[in-house]
């Protein structure tokens, strides 16, 4: 079983620490909070008592029934008190009142004593029957509810206990940030050594503020650095070799196809010819026309190798790129006629002159408006789009097809590389190829509305046309 690390041991110190001490303050801050609110309720309700006792002397010596109700309803009238009873060691009941309230009923009373300080008691003792004075004449009693007090006591209680587990959650989250600053740069090391040591050298660790931590992430990364940039150099001249040694192969096999089929296959083309003039039979009219096609096929193939493997030297002069694109759309519109697929220029700048070999851009710009003809359904449209990026003119195709499968989408410009059943996989490295020497730049995406976007960059002024 693994043991704990520091980070949770170090949370898990200070949950308990800060859990304890806000229990043990919040009980003893509840208590205190209790006792204090209870016994000024009761001291209220004491003073309250005494209060009624000390204005119902007059009323008890003179026998004034309605005044002391009057002085007990207007008792009543407080929030807590349920009952207000007023007698007199005479006459018994002076005055009675109450009312429904929910909640534990308690009882409090205060005696109604003479006073000799009071004025009208002198008067009634001269009068009537000799009284002492701080004789007890009669009685207060007050029956009032703590049902008030106790709902008041528990939501002060929750709110007071929210607060502290709030206190309390408030320094758990802070500590564990605290605590996790000290420990995740040690801990970043030893997920970045366990990935470089699976084979993934491209990740690094980050520079913290620490010092200690900072001076091994410096070193490990600049190990990382040195290590990753031997192996893209390792890979960079691996694919060079690779892509050096199959050019050298096509170019040995297009030497070998230019002798042994391009011959034949023009006689064979010549024969055709010659059997067509002499033919008169439907049948065999259709038959020899299966037969031309496929010769006219292989004969692209051919050519398609040749001009990969053998590329002409280009001949840069100023071009007017949107002519190049005019005219190589409307040489796909007529070849695509049975095809019922719109196809314009969206948008073009007034000035679009490029230093280029226009036939190898006219083949450039063929080859990508093929694939987008191929690719566009019954009805979809391709729109070209050219524009002017400072010193670049830039120009989209976009076709409405199926798109391209995002697993490959990074090596369709790769030579042979293809989806197609008749395809030789070198029409858009071909393309690759026409633009590498024009110093541009070729991307393909997917559109977020269907079809697929190739956008290509030419400079106007390519440092490739310097020397020639």
């Amino acid at each position: 079983m693994r043991r704990p690390g520091i980070h949770f041991r170090l949370v898990a110190a200070a949950v308990l620490v800060i859990c304890a001490t806000s229990f043990t303050l919040g009980y003893v801050g509840v208590k205190i909070f209790h006792g204090f609110v209870r016994e000024r309720f009761d001291d209220r309700m004491s003073f309250m008592a005494r209060y009624l006792a000390l204005n119902a002397e007059l009323g008890i010596l003179i026998g004034e029934k309605d005044m002391l109700a009057n002085q007990a309803e207007n008792l009543l009238a407080e929030k807590d008190v349920a009952e207000v009873t007023i007698t007199s060691r005479q006459e018994g009941l002076m005055a009675h009142v109450s009312k429904k309230i929910t909640g534990p009923l308690h009882d409090i009373e205060a005696p109604v004593v003479v006073k000799s300080s009071r004025e009208e008691s002198r008067a009634f003792n001269s009068v009537g029957a000799a009284r002492a004075d701080n004789q007890n004449i009669g009685r207060v009693r007050i029956k009032y509810s703590t049902a008030g007090i106790n709902r008041f006591l528990t939501r002060m209680t929750v709110r007071f206990l929210i607060l502290a587990a709030a206190m309390a959650g408030i320094c758990v989250v802070v500590f564990f940030f605290v605590s996790r600053t000290l420990v995740a740069p040690l801990r970043e090391l030893s997920d970045t050594a366990k990935k470089v040591g699976e084979g993934d050298l491209e990740t690094r660790v980050h520079l913290t503020r620490l010092p200690e931590t900072r001076e091994v992430a410096l070193a490990f990364n600049s190990m990382l650095d040195s290590i990753e940039k031997s192996r893209r150099a390792v890979e960079a001249a691996n694919k060079q070799m690779m892509r050096q040694n199959t050019l050298a192969e096509m170019g040995k096999f297009s030497l070998m196809v230019a002798h042994e089929v391009k011959n034949p296959l023009g006689i064979m083309k010549s024969s055709l010819d010659s059997l067509k003039k002499r033919s008169a039979d439907t049948h065999s009219d259709t038959m020899i026309a299966y037969i031309e096609d496929e010769i006219s096929r292989l004969n692209r193939l051919i050519e398609d190798f040749l001009a990969f493997a053998r590329p002409v030297k280009p001949y840069f002069r100023e071009v007017d790129f949107n002519a190049v694109l005019k005219k190589v759309l409307d040489s796909c519109r007529m070849q695509f006629k049975d095809r019922t697929v719109h196809a314009e220029i969206a948008a073009a700048p007034s000035e679009a002159m490029v230093y280029a070999d226009p036939d190898l851009c006219e083949r450039m710009v063929g080859n990508l408006l093929k694939n987008a003809f191929d690719a566009s359904p019954a009805g979809g449209s391709i729109i070209v789009r050219a524009y002017r990026e400072g010193e670049m003119y830039t120009f989209d195709i976009a076709d409405e097809g199926p798109g391209i499968d995002e697993t490959i989408i990074d090596k369709i410009f790769e030579p042979f590389f293809t989806t197609r059943s008749k395809g030789t996989g070198l029409g858009l490295a071909y393309v690759v190829q026409i633009v590498n020497t024009h110093d541009g730049c070729i991307t393909a995406e997917n559109r977020q509305s269907g079809g697929a976007l190739f956008r290509v960059k030419i400079p106007l002024q390519s440092s490739s046309a310097e020397g020639v």
